[in-house]
């Protein structure tokens, strides 16, 4: 079994050069990509390393600090698809650095979730398709750090080395079983999800045991989450440097008017006790108390009573069919999911699509009586589990 240690790449430092790679890219139907990035001491994520790959076997690491990487708007505006490996952080990532992220894109770890893999690793996938056993990498690499060692640069260009064959392989798989158009329209919403920006109205709602706050201090608790966010923006600092999650919860039902009284609260220390920070946080404090209070959002326990049984019920059916099927749970849906379609959500990820197609369609008759589920014991090829009938193969 070959450890994939022969890997060859070009260390990438100048735009000429990027710029060039970026032309050659455009000639081709696709390419492999991802990013090492750090955000421990940062708002938004800041991009250390950007590997691509192509052809037959050029590997590409980019310089972020020190190559210009507009080039590659021109490369995600085009058709040439973009094959990456779990690319949520990836998309997000980009989206900061570039302003813009690939308009057509693989994920090959969707892809595996939906021909038996669950939610594989790219270590996994290469292992099993390749039979490739790839050298575990030091997860605690500072990417920043210059210059990286020629076994960091080697861990990096493994990460897209064998992408594109991996997609081949997986491809082949997913034309056999018909799920190809399944995948494709997944790895669009992960695009589309990917795109989705930062609400600071909304960071309230990240905050544990917020939907619990009651009146004004649901109020406080936007209000505050609000300013906090934006200043985090502002600074590009984590969250937590600005304001702890204890103090926020301790301000929002407290509800603090004076510098006094804001010091007083558990969680607020330092400079955010006196002075300007603390002006802006009393400031926000009274924007909460004198404006609405704002809504939970629907889901959650806040599903109508009769309908939660079903969710439970429905629940251990969709993981039975997830497990037939070969495709990952989470990916086929998950409790949010069940709710909003149940709770006749507009925009339910259940109500369209290849999801309706295997699951959707009989949810609603379950919910409507015109089917029902029933545990059968095993059967030749079947194992014992929970099976939906309608209510013409009910006897």
């Amino acid at each position: 079994m070959s450890s994939g240690e022969d890997v060859e790449f070009t260390w990438v430092d100048s735009t000429s050069s990027f710029s060039s790679i970026v032309d050659e890219l455009l000639t081709c139907d696709r390419y492999a990509i991802d990013t090492e990035f750090h955000r421990e001491r940062t708002y938004f994520p800041a991009l250390a390393l950007v590997q691509l790959g192509w052809g037959a076997g050029k590997i590409a690491l980019v310089d972020p600090p020190v190559v210009d990487l507009s080039p590659l708007k021109s490369l995600f505006e085009s058709e040439v698809e973009a094959v990456f490996h779990a690319a949520q952080q990836d998309l997000d990532v980009l989206t900061h650095a570039v302003g813009s992220i690939p308009q057509k894109m693989f994920d090959t770890q969707i892809a595996g979730g939906f021909v038996g893999y669950g939610t594989p690793s790219l270590a996994s996938l290469v292992n099993s398709e390749l039979k490739i056993s790839l050298a575990k990498g030091d997860r605690l690499t500072d990417w920043l750090r210059r210059p990286l060692t020629d076994a960091q640069q080697r861990y990096a260009a493994i990460d897209v080395a064998y992408l594109i064959e991996i997609q081949d392989r997986l491809m082949a798989k997913l034309e056999a079983v018909g799920r190809t158009e399944w995948v494709l329209e997944a790895c669009e919403e992960l695009r589309r999800r990917g795109q989705s920006p930062v609400r600071p109205e909304d960071a309230w709602l990240r905050l544990k045991d917020a939907r619990g706050l009651k009146g004004k201090g649901r109020a406080v608790a936007q209000a505050v989450a609000q300013w906090r966010e934006q200043r985090a923006m502002k600074l590009d600092i984590p969250v937590r440097q600005v304001l702890p999650d204890l103090a926020m919860l301790v301000i929002a039902p407290r509800q603090p008017k004076n510098e006094t009284e804001l010091s007083q609260a558990r969680g607020v220390d330092g400079r955010a006790q006196r002075g300007s920070t603390a002006s802006e946080i009393l400031a926000a404090v009274a924007k909460g108390l004198a404006g609405p209070i704002p809504e939970v959002p629907s889901g959650g326990d806040d599903i109508e009573r009769d309908l939660r049984p079903a969710v439970t019920l429905i629940s251990a059916w969709v993981s039975q069919v997830a497990k037939t099927e070969g495709v990952d749970t989470a990916m086929l849906a998950t409790r949010a999911d069940l709710i909003a379609l149940l709770s006749g959500e507009p925009g339910a990820r259940l109500a369209s699509g290849w999801r309706a197609e295997l699951l959707g369609d009989d949810i609603r008759a379950l919910v409507s009586g015109n089917a029902s589920l029933t545990f059968a014991p095993s059967e030749n090829s079947h194992p014992a589990g929970l099976r939906l009938l309608r209510s013409d193969q009910i006897q």
